[in-house]
């Protein structure tokens, strides 16, 4: 059995993160994914529409993700791989090399991104428009 994990904020769920797991679950039979909590992405100086409870409740309904946990800080990555028995790590292509660390535990693979999307763009494009749809 093959076991993936990737990592993310998945806040504000668009094409982008549906194309990125189901590419992770095409590589294996088993897909973890490390979900950042609140606390990690404020250390991220990120901020997210859905709290950590409302994204973690999306991705467990996706049926090509098998497990959900938390990611609370970035020096979890190896004890997470090993805790799980995992067998390939994913994530997007804008993140290539950095995680490079994690190849004496299991294969690393940078997926490209989809073009034209990501959840910035369209935090900016909800702001832009004044939160009207």
């Amino acid at each position: 059995m093959t076991k993936v994990i990737t990592y993310g904020t998945f806040d504000v769920l668009h094409r982008g993160h549906i194309n990125l797991l189901k590419r992770a679950k095409a590589l294996g039979d088993e897909l973890f994914v490390g979900l950042s909590s609140d606390e990690f992405n404020i250390g991220k100086n990120k901020t997210s529409v859905l709290p950590y409870d409302d994204r973690k409740c999306v991705l467990e309904s996706l049926y090509f993700v098998d497990f959900v946990f938390k990611e609370e800080e970035w020096d979890q990555k190896i004890p997470d791989v090993i805790k799980y028995g995992i067998d390939i790590f994913v994530i997007g292509d804008d993140w290539k090399g950095h995680f490079d660390f994690l190849k004496p535990h299991c294969e690393v693979i940078y997926l490209p991104r989809t073009p034209g999307v990501s959840t910035s763009l369209l935090k900016e494009k909800v702001i832009t428009m004044g939160g009207r749809t």
